[in-house]
């Protein structure tokens, strides 16, 4: 749609242009209820009022300018006080402003926006279970304008009052407290000045759950915060709210502690919702999140980790990101990057999951390696060219990348440098909008260090670097000297300077393989000697960034390696085991290591893996290492060889235990021959049973999608499934087991729900899409690879940009893995230069990861062919 994509040359111009005073929103969502269960009909979507007034002023006279909205239609539209014809000054995405006075100017616009089914703008849900409506919106990076009209950029802030109404019987949320409520009319407080991306409404007949938050300053203040948590009835039995409060209370105590700028945004509601594209969003005074974390059966803790992080991630973003936003898109790391950070260090240091740095190395590090090593990385500081650019950026760069940078930034300055500085940002930037220079001068000052060559290296260029160990020993086998090697791949040659700590290794007396020295030292350009170390005896394992200081790939020298060979299971320090497991995994992406021989490690080391995170992160690399990196021959044997595994180390886990449901889920996962099958049945109709395993509901569909996907479990099945499991959690996994059964035919419905048609949600997009691509199926796949080609650039052309991110990654023919795909997207790739940029990042990514996988498969076949294989 023309003007949809706002650029930053145009953002840029209108901010010079404009400063805004204030919006007054008015919508009444009386029409979500009643008619069709549908969002649509033949007159066209399901629509609701939206009269906004915006009071802003104009720098120049008879300047021209536009508001931003995305809507069916437009009732009317004045501009101080004189009527425009919307036919005229309204093209679908805009609302022309032309001859501007200079100073005070009033806009008004009354117009009919539509209901989401995309999770973009105000979504509506429609809760199979009990018919109960639900709304809320979700608008990051510009979708406030499928809302209300405004100026939708970061740096236009503005104070916000919403007036609601809402059906009988409903409760409302916004991010201002309800200053009234007149029957179905309901008035919130006017808000700080924020961003119009993070405004929020929530409504419908949510479960509500209240507590309260206090503080006492030094100086006697006393900070009252009101709590509330939501989710929808359906829900209700398995809200652990006690927790979500316990761990946000906790989290409030050490932001307070730290930031010295009290939160100063009111209440703290947090919302749960159904339907959510991503994990949670930092609405102030109203941040919502996934409802799946509000766990339907049992999880393990690794789970209520992951919950934990991403409250306390949402909570770092009031400070960060709300109270202090970017100015535009290229800057998004200024709150994403630092939310990453501080939420792993509060989670650490204010909750009981103490074991959080070993997550971050094993999984959120593993996300930004891989994002750094696509045709698409760029500087954590990006190049944002407009909104398109920005939907793309929220990726493992932005996140996980500049969260392990700034790690690195308090091995540099130190903590109390650190925090020192980001209390003086808070406090001279508070409701503004900065960019990185803002963040380097204050750190600048309380570091006293130049952070001009540090930020050139982290955070303006872009890739990963590799370090690896080459020692020399002399004839009584101590180290000569001990050198790290840097190097960088050939397309981002940037050596950057590392803090690393380096760390020896060798096995004890009762066989647990333990550091006996370690030594930082700041790693700079090709080759750094570790002086410290010099005359050390010898080890059998040197780790590299050792306590994972900084951000890299790890390398081992050829002892090091045999001795991980023969005795991973044996490292004691979790954290270091962690660190081993993360670069033995890269070895096999890069090409470097025989995915066979990773997937041999793991059969003989993950039952004695300890922390369960590592464990379940194991089960995922494995599953993706025989999937895509495997030859082709081999997948048989190493297939059946883990899933013999898993059922054994699921025999011998204590009963009752987070590992026993992990290797559950894993055998689940890889089962794959009639005994198998069989047991899996067993398990479902309680023919069979192992000891303290609960095969509650969400385990159930578990056990049910390897049999769905082998064609054991029926549509019949599928639907008693559904039957006792009647509700939105139980429908999406009934889709997804649809889509994943064996037929032609069902593949052929699969692919028309998702590409030829718009009448899924996006929920149901994604799991009828997970259900069509399964590794079982490749014959079966194979027409879909020239059809995927013919159908990309219409859909994204056609659908909204979330619903078209989903289809183009999802659908993309990864299992096709084979040269004449490689040779299929180089083909559209030449063929569609012109292509909308953010379509072709995303082919690209694919592409790279399709030839990352050949790549693989070539190493694997190498070791074959050694073995004699």
């Amino acid at each position: 749609m023309p003007g949809e994509n706002l650029s930053r040359d145009e953002a840029r111009e209108r901010a010079e242009l404009l400063s805004v005073d204030s919006y007054e929103v008015g919508l009444d969502l009386r029409s979500a209820v009643g008619g069709p269960d549908g969002d649509g009909s033949s007159s066209g979507p399901r629509t609701f009022r939206s009269v906004t007034t915006i009071r802003f002023r104009a720098a120049r006279a008879g300047a021209s300018t536009f508001a931003d909205l995305v809507a069916p239609s437009v009732n009317a539209v004045t501009l101080n006080g004189q009527p425009l014809d919307p036919a005229v000054v309204f093209d679908g995405t805009r609302v022309a402003l032309e001859e501007l006075p200079e100073g005070d100017n009033v806009l008004v616009v009354d117009a009919q926006c539509a209901y989401s089914r995309t999770g973009e703008g105000m979504h509506r849900f429609v809760d199979p279970e009990d018919g109960e409506v639900y709304l809320y919106t979700q608008y990051e990076p510009a979708d406030s304008r499928r809302v209300f009209a405004n100026f939708e950029q970061p740096d236009l802030k503005a104070p916000f009052r919403f007036e609601v109404t809402a059906p009988e019987g409903w409760t409302v949320w916004s991010n201002g407290a309800t200053e009234s409520r007149d029957g179905e009319v309901w008035r919130f407080a006017g808000t700080k000045p924020i961003s119009t991306y993070i405004t929020a409404i929530v409504a419908g007949p949510y479960h509500y759950v209240t507590d309260s938050y206090s503080r006492t300053f030094d100086d006697g203040t006393k900070l009252e915060i009101p709590l509330g948590a939501l989710c929808r009835k359906g829900l209700a039995r398995h809200f652990d709210a006690d927790d979500v409060f316990l761990v946000t209370k906790q989290g409030l105590d050490f932001f307070h502690d730290n930031f010295d700028y009290p939160y100063p945004f009111g209440k703290y509601d947090q919302a749960f919702v159904p339907e959510y594209n991503l994990g949670a969003m930092e609405n102030p005074g109203c941040v919502t999140f996934r409802e799946e974390y509000i766990f339907r059966g049992k999880v393990t803790q690794a789970s209520y980790e992951s919950r934990a992080n991403v409250i306390l991630h949402e909570m770092a973003h009031m400070w960060f990101g709300d109270l202090v936003t970017m100015q535009w898109w290229d800057d998004l790391w200024l709150k994403e990057s630092f939310a990453d950070f501080m939420g792993v260090f509060a989670m650490v240091e204010s909750t009981r999951f103490k074991d959080g740095w070993i997550t971050f190395a094993n999984n959120r590090k593993s996300w930004a390696y891989r994002a750094d090593q696509l045709p698409s990385t760029h500087p954590v500081t990006a190049d944002i060219r407009d909104l398109e650019d920005a939907k793309l950026n929220f990726d493992g760069i932005t996140y996980a990348k500049g969260a392990s940078v700034l790690k690195q930034l308090v091995a540099y300055v130190g903590r109390d440098a650190f925090l020192e500085g980001a209390r003086r940002y808070f406090k001279k930037h508070a409701y503004g909008n900065t960019q990185l220079g803002d963040l380097l001068s204050v750190l600048a000052e309380t570091s006293g260090r130049d952070m001009t060559a540090w930020s050139r290296s982290w955070l303006q260029t872009a890739g990963v670097n590799s370090l690896t160990p080459v020692v020399t020993y002399d004839s009584a086998d101590r180290i000569t000297e001990l050198t790290v090697l840097q190097e960088a791949a050939e397309s981002h040659p940037e050596l950057r300077p590392h803090r690393v700590a380096v760390g020896l290794y060798r096995r004890a007396a009762d066989g647990d393989l333990v550091r006996y020295a370690r030594a930082e030292v700041d790693v700079a350009g090709p080759r750094t000697v570790v002086g410290e170390l010099a005359g050390a005896e010898r080890p059998e394992l040197i780790l590299v960034n050792d306590d994972d200081l900084t951000y890299c790939k790890v390398r081992f020298d050829e002892v090091s390696l045999a001795t991980l060979r023969a005795h991973l299971g044996d490292m004691a320090d979790p954290l270091a085991r962690a660190l081993c497991w993360s670069a033995l995994w890269n070895l096999t992406r890069d090409g470097l290591m025989p995915a066979r021989d990773f997937v041999s490690l793991v059969l003989a080391f993950s039952g004695r893996e300890s922390d369960i995170g590592v464990l379940q992160m194991l089960h995922t690399w494995t599953r993706t290492a025989l999937t895509h990196y495997a030859v082709p021959g081999w997948r048989e044997e190493g297939g059946r060889a883990l899933a013999e595994a898993a059922l054994r180390e699921l025999r011998i886990a204590e009963p009752g235990s987070e590992h026993q449901l992990a290797w559950a889920r894993f055998f689940a996962s890889v089962a794959d021959s009639d005994t198998d099958f069989q047991l899996l049945s067993g398990l479902l109709d309680g023919s069979a049973r192992i000891d303290g395993l609960d095969v509650d509901q969400e385990l159930r569909w578990a056990l049910l999608s390897p049999l769905a996907a082998h064609g054991v479990a029926d549509e019949s099945v599928l639907d008693a499934e559904l039957a006792r499991d009647d509700t939105a959690s139980g429908k999406r996994h009934q889709v997804r087991c649809l889509a994943s059964r064996p037929s032609a035919a069902v593949k052929a419905q699969a692919w028309a729900g998702v590409v030829e048609s718009d009448a899924l949600s996006n929920a149901l997009v994604e799991a009828t899409i997970t259900g069509f691509e399964q590794s079982s199926q490749r014959e079966l796949l194979a027409p879909y690879v020239d059809k995927y080609f013919a159908a990309i650039e219409r859909v994204w052309a056609e659908r909204s940009i979330q619903i078209g991110v989903i289809v183009v990654k999802g659908l993309f023919p990864a299992l096709q893995d084979d040269p004449s795909t490689l040779a299929a997207t180089d083909a559209w790739l030449t063929a569609h230069e012109d292509a909308a940029p953010a379509l072709r990042r995303l082919v690209l990514e694919a592409r790279d990861d399709l030839a990352r996988a050949l790549r693989a498969q070539g190493c694997d076949a190498g070791a074959a062919a050694g073995a004699g294989v």
